[in-house]
């Protein structure tokens, strides 16, 4: 794979996979110092700068940073090079924040927690041709020098639980709104960035505003399992693992920024990649790692692993398609029949009633795919009620930050990884009775204000702005 980021965060729209842009225009902004007089510059052999004022006293200039805030508010291009990824978010930031952890003061320490996705948990067994609960097991041996390690399949109960609810609503109010429908996902912060910056206010009416499973996580880890534990939101050190490299964008979104106690929902995103250089920089095989047990987020102590049905993107159209049916239509277990169109990344899904068509949802995963649905959208010929919108060709099992296997054809690894994934028992969100109590005793039930307020988000319109640097000449 070309590209670690997703196809849309790049700056064609022809192929999926190339390499990120270094075209970046964002103009840097240095505040200037008040002063008497000019000062000259000096640049020494290292090539670090230095301001040299009227009395001979040299000073040393700061760089000029772009961080990840800077991309995302920028419109100069859809991407941000690698090199904008910042050291705030990498395996090397995360070694770094565990060492200086561990040597602060017993007062200043912070509670770390690692949250790990269910994807990027396939790839590390695939890789390391384990099962998927002997890696859980192992991972989370590996990982104790940090304090907790959840799976981010517990979020996704309430990510999707929340879409069940809101297509719902949507579907429901589509006479007076017609921007109700169609209703797209919002799981995929590669799909959001790319709305965000190129379509602005047309399409962002149509999101979901339900968060995705890591960033529901984030308001778990920092929110209900901050108050169990007695402690500040910024007390905590959150850390994802992630199977794609968007997700670093997404965690570093000012709507998930906690402006009283100044901390982010999840500090630091590592991809699956970077998991395993972790391990390969400690020397270690995690097929000889010692088994942990693993960790909840209520504190019981979890025998096995659960899944969701409806593929490796988490299930989305699958659970609405089923919820919808049941309380829109009063159809209880609804059969699912996907219906390839021009590939197997557009897919469609209808529900039928006496040759009547009640829902019509559609998956599509690629850039390709998106640039289609938008189209239709655009030309008010689009028939869906609900897409499921995912940047990577596949979807969040080939994201950009899964590891390349050896020897192994794409289409092998990518196989390999479904097989594992799959080979887990398949849970409804509804039977999840750490779920239930969470909605009941924290939240304050299911659709109560404080539901609402942590566990949707919303989206913002990046204006195009002209600068002389962005003109190719």
């Amino acid at each position: 794979m070309a590209a670690r980021f997703s196809g849309v965060l790049q700056l064609t729209d022809l192929d999926d996979f190339i390499a990120p842009s270094q075209e970046c225009i964002k103009p840097v902004k240095v505040d200037k110092k008040p002063g008497k007089a000019a000062a000259k510059i000096r640049i020494e052999a290292d090539g670090s700068y230095f301001q040299v004022n009227q009395d001979g006293e040299a000073q040393k200039l700061e760089k000029a940073k772009i961080t990840l805030n800077d991309c995302l508010a920028c419109s100069g291009c859809i991407t941000s090079a690698e090199s904008v990824l910042v050291s705030q978010q990498s395996h090397g930031e995360l070694c770094k924040v565990l060492a200086l952890n561990k040597a602060a003061a017993p007062h200043e320490q912070k509670l770390v927690v690692v949250s790990v996705s269910p994807q990027s948990r396939a790839s590390l067994a695939a890789r390391c041709k384990l099962g998927l609960l002997e890696t859980a097991q192992k991972l989370s041996t590996f990982l104790k020098g940090v304090h907790h390690v959840f799976d981010t399949t517990f979020s996704r109960n309430f990510s999707l639980l929340e879409s069940q609810q809101e297509f719902v609503r949507r579907f429901q109010r589509q006479a007076e709104d017609k921007k109700a429908l169609p209703m797209l996902a919002s799981a995929c912060p590669g799909w959001i960035c790319y709305a965000e910056k190129t379509h602005g206010s047309f399409i962002i009416p149509h999101i979901s505003t339900t968060k995705s499973p890591q960033q529901v996580m984030g308001s778990l880890v920092k929110g209900y399992f901050a108050e169990q534990q007695h402690l500040p939101p910024d007390r905590i050190y959150h850390v994802t693992v992630m199977p794609c490299y968007d997700k670093k964008l997404e965690a570093s979104r000012p709507d998930f920024f906690n402006q009283e106690y100044q901390t982010r929902d999840v500090d630091c995103v590592i991809t699956t990649g970077e998991v395993l250089k972790l391990l390969e920089q400690e020397g270690v095989s995690l097929s000889d790692v010692d088994p942990s047990p693993l960790d909840t987020m209520l504190g019981r102590a979890a025998e096995e692993l659960r899944s969701h049905r409806g593929g490796g993107s988490g299930g989305f159209l699958e659970h609405i398609f089923i919820h919808a049916a049941r309380e829109l239509f009063g159809i209880h277990g609804a059969s699912i029949h996907y219906r390839p169109l021009k590939n197997k990344d557009f897919q469609e899904v209808t529900l039928e009633r006496d040759g009547q068509v009640l829902l019509h949802f559609a998956l599509a995963y690629g850039f390709r795919n998106i640039q289609n649905l938008v189209q239709k959208l655009k030309r008010g010929k689009c028939p869906y009620h609900y897409v499921e919108v995912m940047a990577c060709p596949s979807g969040c099992l080939n994201g950009g930050g899964q590891i390349k296997l050896e020897g192994e054809s794409s289409k092998e690894e990518l196989q390999q990884v479904e097989r594992l994934y799959e080979s887990l028992r398949a849970e409804s969100p509804e039977e999840n009775q750490a779920v239930r109590e969470l909605y009941e005793h924290w939240l304050g039930g299911w659709g109560s204000e404080r539901a609402l307020q942590v566990l949707h988000t919303q989206y913002h319109a990046v204006e195009r702005a002209s600068s002389a640097l962005s003109i190719k000449w």
